[in-house]
């Protein structure tokens, strides 16, 4: 029997219409929105695309969208002075950052710059750091909607063996975290990984964050094993993930689809961590 195919598409939709709704109520009670901003350096093609569909995301969801454009070749303080200006913006509840930077430009000095509670994606040390103890805080978006669709088919993960294939900053090494802090036993692999195939066919729930696509093939898969697909790459014109889809259906009890699947949760926990960062700015207001 095939995998159910973990729809991201449809369980993205449907959180989408959640915040929808709370920003209409918020706008209507309190006259208030959350805002996002977004920060570029440059025109690159795959960074543009990329903010043009938070752009419309937004704006469905009536979250007010601030797109900050330097040329590319901004200079690190005018970037650090683009990011003070928002921090202290009211209208702005979350920031994001798009990389690449220009060259020269210090990556952490930028991520150190952001206010923690305005730190949409996770890319603050303050908030890794909270995320690696187990804090309250707002969490990295690719990780955060993995863990969401591993909720979303409801499997008891206290006890499973998760295997993370990727060692990333950004994606593998704050998903093995989650997954720690879900009660698994977390295991990653990565480049050094001796036996591959071993530790993934021990595996529960496997996810794929490499970028490298078909490493993991339908043999290396355990039967029922969860298969969570994070990997993009472009093969012929098209997106592939790091996962040989067609093999670990076959294998799999639940599978996502690249793309349809990791990809379309990303936004939108962006757009949540957005409306949980306007929450906590008017903690005092809303709550009453």
């Amino acid at each position: 029997m095939s995998a159910t195919i973990i729809d991201g598409r449809e369980i993205s939709k449907k959180i989408r219409e959640i915040i929808k709704n709370q920003v209409k109520a918020f706008d209507e009670e309190l006259n208030l929105r959350p805002g996002l901003a977004a920060l570029m350096a440059g025109e690159d093609p795959a960074s543009v695309s990329y903010i043009k569909s938070i752009e419309k995301l937004c704006a469905n969801a009536g979250i007010d969208f601030f797109w900050h454009k330097l040329n590319a070749n901004a200079s690190e303080s005018e970037i650090l002075g683009e990011i003070d200006e928002l921090n202290k913006d009211n209208n702005v509840s979350g920031i994001i950052v798009q990389l690449p930077l220009p060259k020269g430009v210090d990556v952490k000095k930028i991520s150190h710059s952001i206010l923690p509670e305005k730190d949409v994606d996770c890319f603050s040390p303050i908030n890794t750091g909270k995320l690696f103890l187990g804090e309250k805080v707002l969490l990295p978006c690719t990780p955060k909607g993995i863990v969401r669709l591993i909720e979303e088919i409801g499997i008891e993960t206290a006890g499973k063996k998760t295997v993370v294939v990727g060692r990333s900053n950004i994606v593998g090494k704050p998903v093995a975290l989650l997954m720690l802090q879900k009660n698994c036993t977390v295991t990653v692999c990565h480049s050094k990984t001796q036996d591959l195939k071993k530790e993934v066919f021990d595996a529960d729930i496997v996810v794929a964050a490499t970028g490298k696509p078909g490493l993991i093939t339908g043999e290396m898969i355990k039967h029922g094993a969860v298969v969570i697909d994070a990997g993009v790459s472009e093969v012929d014109g098209k997106l592939v993930g790091d996962v040989v889809f067609e093999e670990a259906k076959e294998i799999a009890s639940y599978i996502t689809p690249v793309p349809g699947g990791v990809g379309p949760m990303t936004t939108t926990m962006l757009l949540e961590n957005t409306m949980e960062a306007f929450k906590n700015a008017h903690k005092d207001i809303i709550s009453k």
